[in-house]
């Protein structure tokens, strides 16, 4: 009987698995391959724990389907586990082709996927210098279960760049932000032949008002949104890469149709503040940018006013910190603000900000009395923000 190519090779693997001992560093066939796209950094947050968010690229080799059981994130060095994510976390974080909203934990044959991790380390855990992963999966070659470890790789130890505010006042909302809202977390793109994730740590920020609301009267006017128009501010001494400042506000209320990439960040600027580190403001009030190609600035120093322009829905400061110029072919790295205050966090989660945002109705939030007086961290999803005057 002659066997199709794929079916050998997994007879081979297996078969290979019962032959007992072997050298450490003698190759070994497996089923499934698993590489970090891009190494993972550390960033602590405001709740106190250290945060590493990133990526496992996940491909299927066999000729018949996979189904992911668990997932175990392990520091290979002390043994300590680090996260375990079981079927119905997987079922969730699981993206085959990096399709976001096609979460499933079933690979086909032959298909490629991207695993989007969080590490929440607690207090008192040693930060790994480098992590690995436990993979247990339904194989169909063999009707059987497997446990593999596979796609290990380094932790960046370097610390996050320290910022400075990059807006006035009290009341904002770190919306989208870290560590496991997907729209920034998750917002991962093929480009120029490889894959970026800009807005790893992005966060957009939103403002309210006393009476916990983003937005009072027609929400299709983004002057009626309580952020609109406030001064954006430098978050440190840089050089400004990147910029535009000829772009319309878009209707609020949904992201527009078929946004040319160019447009997607809409009236911008981009600081290089040294050290490898850039810094996108994004969605700019029309004719708002006060900087020009070239200009230096200094940390506090006016750049523009928040606005509606590019792929927004709504009035806000998007923020975030990558390595390299461009806004989206650059990958995200993490960052924190030197000092603020977080008055409130909305527990209820997104479903409840989309709701404000959509509807004038106020934010269901959680006071936190007295307000946290931080520093050196980075704001988590939905904390209502306070920067020092």
């Amino acid at each position: 009987m002659r066997f199709p190519i794929w079916v050998l090779s997994a007879l081979v693997f297996f078969a290979g698995l019962s032959c007992g001992a072997r050298a450490a560093d003698e190759p070994q066939l497996t089923p499934l391959t698993a590489e970090i796209i891009a190494p993972p950094h550390v960033v602590s947050g405001s709740d106190g724990k250290r945060h590493i968010v990133y990526e496992l690229a996940l491909t299927n080799i066999t000729g018949g389907d996979v189904r992911l059981e668990k997932l175990e994130v392990l520091d290979p060095d002390s043994g300590a586990s680090l996260a375990v994510l079981g079927a119905d976390e997987l079922a969730e974080r699981v993206t085959p082709g990096a399709s976001r909203g096609h979460e499933t934990r079933e690979l086909a044959a032959y298909q490629f996927a991207v695993v989007f991790l969080h590490v929440a380390l607690a207090e008192g855990t040693a930060v790994p210098s480098r992590i690995t992963h436990e993979i247990t999966a339904h194989f169909a070659v063999i009707d059987g279960d497997m446990t593999l470890r596979i796609g290990a790789g380094e932790v960046v130890a370097t610390a996050p760049v320290v910022l400075g505010p990059p807006l006035r006042g009290r009341g904002y909302v770190a919306a989208d932000g870290c560590c496991d809202s997907i729209r920034h977390v998750r917002a991962l793109l093929s480009l120029d032949g490889r894959f970026h994730l800009a807005q790893r740590f992005a966060i957009d920020w939103e403002q309210i008002d006393d009476d916990d609301t983003l937005v009072v009267g027609d929400t299709k006017v983004p002057a009626n949104y309580h952020i609109y128009g406030q001064p954006i501010l430098a978050v440190a001494d840089g050089t400004v890469v990147g910029t535009r400042n000829d772009l319309q506000d878009q209707v609020p209320g949904s992201l527009p149709a078929n946004l040319p990439l160019d447009e997607a960040d809409g009236n911008f600027v981009v600081l290089d503040i040294g050290s490898g580190f850039f810094v996108n403001y994004a969605h700019m009030r029309p004719g708002s940018v006060k900087v020009k190609l070239g200009d230096t600035v200094k940390r506090g120093d006016l750049l523009g006013e928040v606005g509606n322009t590019g792929n927004s829905q709504a009035p806000h400061l998007h923020l975030h910190v990558m390595d390299g110029p461009s806004p989206l072919a650059s990958d995200g790295l993490p960052y924190v603000f030197d000092s603020f205050a977080i008055t409130a966090v909305n527990e209820a989660g997104t479903e409840d900000f989309d709701k404000a945002e959509a509807t004038g109705s106020p934010l269901t939030l959680t006071p936190r009395v007295p307000p946290q007086t931080l520093e050196n961290v980075l704001p988590l999803d939905l904390s209502v923000v306070d920067w020092p005057e």
